[in-house]
């Protein structure tokens, strides 16, 4: 990444659109997330004004990014040429403002993206950028939806990889489809469904309503469990409702990441204080034969992700389809082996926050045909706890919340499973 160059040559650049290139020039050129970034070195000491034009310029242009390189694309000259990627990323940002951002001038959107452009040390693409950004600036609005739209040109228009949608088509519907599509490019509300009870909790991050929904599942699953685990637990807002709901049962939070579960045990500290859990840096497939035996466990696992574009907008760029297979033998692998770990009477509840088959109902029913477990119908889970809006997040035995389809929240899949007989 270039770093900043003195003070004469960056004075047209603000902090907060410089501290917003970096950031996406390392998520487009690494695999770090964007999240990270906002709250690492290229914002530190800056103004709460920068830090917030600085993330709406992030997370606006990941959003929109399959979109907007769409449009620019058809103002090159040369549409095929090949561009370093910071003169990418100062069309986009430049695009994004003139776009997306009403309160922006346009002269500033267009003076300094073309600054950035030689700032980065691309200086002879100054004006490109500037011949470039001008015609979106000319364009009257936004691009209008046609009449007759194919699947693909509105995925592209709604920043989503066109594979992606036609999956989701497929299996949810059009309408469906175009919901999540459009929710995913809104920014996240502040409040959810379960806000209130986090009120005065400023210090902790408020859950998203998608993954509380899953862990108030969780714990209706068993009336009074005496051990619990949660097997993939950071960051920790589902160890909370759990310790929470069943104060009397021993708590086991594992993860891999022993960072994160360093932050997790900061987290619960402050939500929680004197609640008793105890956390082990363990990979969920591979729990050591010491720690027994469970009543209640939870696997919320590793996946694509794909229900919290919204949130991870980076993901519609980095993932592809041949991915999915690869998460759903991780997958397979916890859950089977935290299957082992139940009690005869307990319950498993597995869930993620991916909207593709492939990591949800196949994994379940690979692993329940394999171990002979049961699924146990999630509905009446779902009906006891009485979800504002929740109607139609049932489908057949098991959780799917659909992005402003059929939930205001991130999109969740969750099963509840019984050792068989």
């Amino acid at each position: 990444m270039p770093e900043r160059r003195g003070a004469a040559k960056t004075k047209a650049v603000s902090p907060a659109r410089w501290a917003a290139f970096q950031v996406l020039e390392r998520v487009q050129t690494t695999d770090a997330h964007s999240d990270d970034l906002l709250h690492g070195a290229a914002l530190h000491g800056s103004s709460q004004e920068d830090k917030n034009l600085a993330t709406a310029l992030v997370m606006g242009v990941l959003r929109w990014q399959i979109a907007l390189d769409a449009e620019l694309r058809g103002l090159l000259d040369r549409p095929e040429q090949t561009m370093p990627e910071a003169v990418w990323i100062a069309l986009r940002m430049g695009a994004f403002q003139l776009r997306h951002m009403d309160r922006i001038p346009a002269h500033a959107a267009l003076s300094e993206s073309v600054e950035l452009v030689r700032v980065a040390g691309h200086p002879k693409a100054a004006g490109m950028v500037n011949a470039v950004l001008r015609k979106v600036a000319a364009a009257s609005g936004a691009a209008r939806r046609p009449i007759v739209e194919s699947v693909a040109a509105m995925a592209e228009r709604l920043g989503h990889p066109g594979w992606m949608v036609e999956r989701w088509v497929k299996e949810y519907g059009r309408a469906a489809a175009t919901a999540v599509c459009e929710y995913d490019q809104r920014e996240p509300g502040e409040g959810d469904w379960f806000e209130e009870e986090a009120a005065g909790e400023r210090s902790a991050p408020v859950m998203d309503a998608g993954s509380r929904l899953v862990a108030e599942i969780a714990a209706a699953s068993v009336a009074e469990p005496k051990r619990i685990w949660d097997a993939c637990a950071a960051p920790g807002g589902k160890t909370a409702v759990l310790a929470r709901r069943h104060a009397a049962a021993e708590v086991l939070a594992t993860d891999v990441s022993a960072r994160r579960l360093e932050a997790m045990r900061r987290r619960l500290e402050r939500e929680i204080p004197g609640r008793t859990i105890e956390m082990r840096e363990a990979d969920a497939a591979r729990l050591p034969a010491s720690a027994g035996r469970f009543d209640l466990i939870l696997c919320d696992v590793p996946c694509s992700g794909t229900g919290t574009l919204a949130r991870n907008p980076e993901i519609r760029l980095r993932l592809r389809g041949e991915d999915l297979e690869r998460q759903a033998w991780r997958q397979r692998e916890i859950l089977s082996a935290a299957l082992g770990r139940l009690n005869a009477r307990g319950r498993l509840v597995y869930s993620t926050c991916s909207l593709e088959l492939e990591e949800n109902e196949a994994v379940v029913r690979a692993v329940v045909e394999a171990s002979g477990a049961r699924v146990i119908p999630v509905g009446e889970l779902v009906e006891r706890l009485v979800v504002p809006g929740g109607e139609g997040l049932v489908r057949g035995e098991f959780l799917r919340t659909l992005p402003g389809a059929n939930f205001e929240g991130d999109g969740f899949f969750a099963a509840v499973l019984e050792k068989g007989k």
